[in-house]
Order: C-alpha cells, then structure tokens, then sequence
C-alpha cells in the first residue's frame, strides 16, 4: 500500500512518511491507493476483542512497516487509565433502533482524544521509520477540541514541539480554559482574531511557504500536522467505526450482516468519512447521515452538488462544527472522482478564488449512493437537549443534539428506520452554559463555576480532566491577527 497526495496521484509514500510529513508540499491530503477488504468472519472476529485489539487488527491493515506487537504497543498506551472506562468508546443504547457511540471519556473529554491519543506514538515511529533526524513542529487549527486533545497528545514528548491556533471568540470556555492552561515544555497556544477557516488557512499557508520550509530546515526543524488532515490522525478513526457495529452486534440490537445508520455531527468532514472509509472496507453500513449547524454548507453540498462557502458565517452553541471549508472533503472527492488528481486540483482553485464548485452528474449520483445530510439551528438544538434529558434522563452535549435531531428528521423524511448509531463527540461538561439552559436552568455564574452548577442540577459527576482544571494557571494570552501567525511559529521555535 502506498499513500498519494491528492493533487498529484504519482506523488507516493509508505505509510510512516506521509504520517511524517502531515500535508503534502502541494497542498494535497495522502490518503491510501487502496483499500483492504475486511470480511464478516473477520469483523466476527472483532466482535469478541477489547477496543485495544480492535484498533490493532484494523490500524495494521494500513500500517504495512509497523508490525503488529508494535501497534499493539502504541493501542496499549493509547487506550488505558487516561479513559474512565475499560471500554473506550461504549455504546450506550437508547432503544431498540439507536444507540449512542460515547467517544468522550478519555482525557480532553472529547472524540479527539480517540486519534489524539494515538497519533504521538504513530508519528514518532513514523520519523524514526523514516530516517527523520530534524525535530517536528506540530502545527494545530482548531474549533475547540482537536487543540487541547493534540496538547495533551504531544506534550513533553521528545523530539516534537506543538503550536495551536484557535479562534479567538469561537470556542467554548471551557475549552478555552483548557488550551491556554495547558501543561509541558513543548507547547504553544495562540488566538486568532477571526473565525476557525482563518486559522486553518493560515496553518495552511503556512505549509505552503517554501522560504520559512527553508529557513525552519536550517535549523533543524520541519512542520506537521495533528489536524484530520494528517492520516496517522484519520486512520484510529476508522476503528470506533467497526468498535461501535460489532458492539451493535454483542447488545442484539442487529444480526451480523445486518446493516446500520451512522449519523455524524461533523464540520471538517473528517469524523464522518472514517466511517465512509469503513464501508469501503466491508463494514455493513447503510446510510452515513452527515449532520451540521446553522453552517450548514456540508448539508447543501450533499443535496445540491454544490460547495458554496460564500455565505453568513454563524457562531453557535455547537463551535466545533462552525467550519465553511470542510478539509477533508477533498478525500472523499478524490475517491468519488476516480482519484482524478486534475479535477481535485481545479475543484480546489475554485473554491481558493470563486469560494464555491460543482461536482459532475456521476460524482453526485456516487455521493447520493452513501450519504444523506440535514442541519439544526441553536434553539432546536437546546430543545433537543432538554426533550432527551427530560425523558431519557439521558444529558448530551450541543454537538450530539446536532447529530440526534438531524437523524430523527431523516427518519421521519425517508421512513428508514435501520438501526442507527449516533455518534457522540463531546462531555456535556465541555458545554455547560448551553446545556443548562438547555435543561431550563440559568448559566449565571462563571468560568468552573457552571461545571459545579451543571453536576449539582443533574446529579451526574464532573469528568476528572474538566476537574483538575480548578488548580490550574493560564499560560497563553497571546492574540493575533491571521496575518501574524507565521511569525508566531518562528517565534515559539526560537
């Protein structure tokens, strides 16, 4: 298996380079040349392992240089007492067609602790692999949960240093709280005056900058990515895709063989396609269902075959998915187009200058076969909160609603009624103020205080991670206009 850039499909590499080196020079994404088939007997298989060896049998699949005793290791480390539960990532059933996929209970309180946990040991394998002797920068733009999941990957660990940009009003403040608190010697966190596209622009010109390439190598350094752009990041995302269908199979809420719903809260795209990844690679799935906020351009593009980012940019109670240029769609358009690297290529220099593209007949009529969307607007999603706690007794966060509301409304549109998973990606506690009032209660009170109030009303436990924040000191105030990031990174590595 080799691993090409989607803008230049006769640039290739193994595995642990394109892990190393992150984005490809031409600001194309690696993603595989191939996919391997996982049969039933196979998934079977999985159905009577623990999460760590699932990760395993999957990850090797795409990892041709690793052995397995190596992952094994890597799973080890990456899924153990920094979860508060054996299981990783359970299933928590809610009735007999839906379940909910729990991707929160690991130290960020957050999905992307699922890959984040991971990544560290893949990458530094990878540069040893690789013949790689320079130190790493991670660079890192997030919407909230990717920057304090990657912090806590990498910190103090040897050989890398790790930067992170976040919009400056586009995170929560709990997540906020826990970016600029954050511990170790290797770690850089910076505001961005703007929204999240500007800061993934900026890392993403960053990149692209062959003189500060240039400058970064004379003095031993070279630039990679923790964002889904980077496939080490991607690849563990694959796993809780076969985790939660095997875990559908062991609770007898399907037969194996049966084929399930997955209905994904996803604004950079990549949460949702590992899942279309996993279909590709035998996981019986019937319908991946793409669930976004008011910036609903994801959900647009599914129905229309048109990606428009020239439009309102809003700020919601779900800021995660507060994205109009979804990175990783440029995967999926590369595997629906044939892996036509010219057209990516053209598709993307439209987006750059006109901000929008339209996708041919056959590549629509592809994306069709797979992939439904909807959106949720802020008062719909605190309605859906309050309604599943209330009768459920069951407390999600923003994000979650998203995805749970966006499900319903397909249902109720195309009388699917296969059972479905919904994945959950974040703690209610990441999202206090918008939960409570959700729940009908006042967020009055500040900063950690709204996490004490939100356990009092409830009953439920603040997550470990969120409580230790308390005696915590915040180490990063820096601000900057997009302009500035580039010297903010020669800054930090100096």
């Amino acid at each position: 298996m080799r691993y090409v850039s989607t803008r230049d499909n006769a640039l290739n590499m193994t595995a642990a380079q394109a892990i190393a080196t992150g984005l490809s020079r031409d600001g194309g994404l690696f993603t595989p040349d191939t996919f391997p088939a996982v049969s039933m007997g196979e998934i079977e298989l999985l159905c009577k392992a623990d999460y760590r060896e699932r990760a395993v049998k999957i990850m090797k699949l795409f990892l041709e240089e690793f052995t397995e005793e190596e992952i094994r290791g890597f799973a080890a480390a990456a899924y153990s007492d920094n979860y508060d539960t054996p299981d990783s990532a359970p299933l928590r059933k809610l009735d007999d067609t839906t379940a909910f996929l729990e991707l929160w209970h690991g130290p960020t309180c957050a999905f992307k602790d699922m890959a984040l946990q991971m990544l560290p040991h893949l990458l530094s394998a990878s540069l040893k692999k690789s013949g790689e002797n320079r130190e790493v920068c991670i660079l890192v733009a997030t919407s909230g949960d990717t920057g304090k999941a990657a912090l806590e990957g990498f910190k103090d660990v040897d050989g890398t240093s790790i930067l992170v940009f976040y919009p400056e009003d586009g995170v929560s403040d709990v997540q906020k709280l826990q970016m600029t608190t954050q511990e170790g010697a290797n770690v850089g966190v910076c505001a961005v005056k703007g929204n999240f596209d500007d800061a993934q622009s900026g890392v993403k010109a960053i990149f692209s900058d062959e003189q500060l390439r240039e400058e970064l190598n004379e003095r031993g350094y070279f630039l990679s990515s923790a964002n889904s752009i980077n496939w080490g990041r991607l690849l563990p995302q694959v796993v809780y895709y076969f985790s939660a269908y095997c875990d559908m199979v062991n609770n007898g809420l399907v037969k194996l063989g049966d084929k399930v719903n997955f209905c994904v809260p996803t604004g950079n795209f990549g949460n949702i396609l590992a899942g279309y990844y996993a279909m590709k690679m035998g996981l019986p799935v019937n319908r991946l269902v793409c669930a976004s906020n008011a910036n609903n351009v994801l959900t647009d593009f599914i129905k229309t075959g048109t990606y428009d980012k020239n439009r309102q940019f809003h700020t919601t109670v779900s800021p995660s998915m507060d994205i109009l240029i979804s990175s990783n769609l440029e995967r999926l358009l590369f595997d629906l187009s044939g892996m036509d690297d010219a057209q990516i290529r053209s598709w993307m220099a439209m987006l750059s200058s006109e901000g929008k593209y339209t996708v041919p007949d056959e590549v629509k009529a592809k994306l069709d076969a797979v992939f439904s969307g909807g959106f949720c607007d802020d008062d719909t999603t605190r309605k859906v909160i309050g309604e599943l706690y209330n009768e459920q007794n069951y407390l999600i966060d923003t994000h979650t609603a998203v995805a749970y509301k966006v499900l319903c409304d397909y249902r109720a549109e195309n009388g699917d009624n296969t059972p479905a998973v919904v994945v959950s990606t974040a703690s209610p506690y990441k999202f206090c103020d918008a939960v409570l009032e959700a729940i009908g209660e006042t967020a009055d009170v500040p900063g950690l205080e709204l996490v004490d109030k939100l356990s009092a009303v409830t009953g439920t436990a603040v997550p470990k991670p969120l409580e230790t924040l308390r005696s915590k000191t915040r180490r990063f105030t820096e601000s900057v206009e997009k302009t500035a990031m580039k010297e903010v990174v020669t800054s930090f590595l100096n």
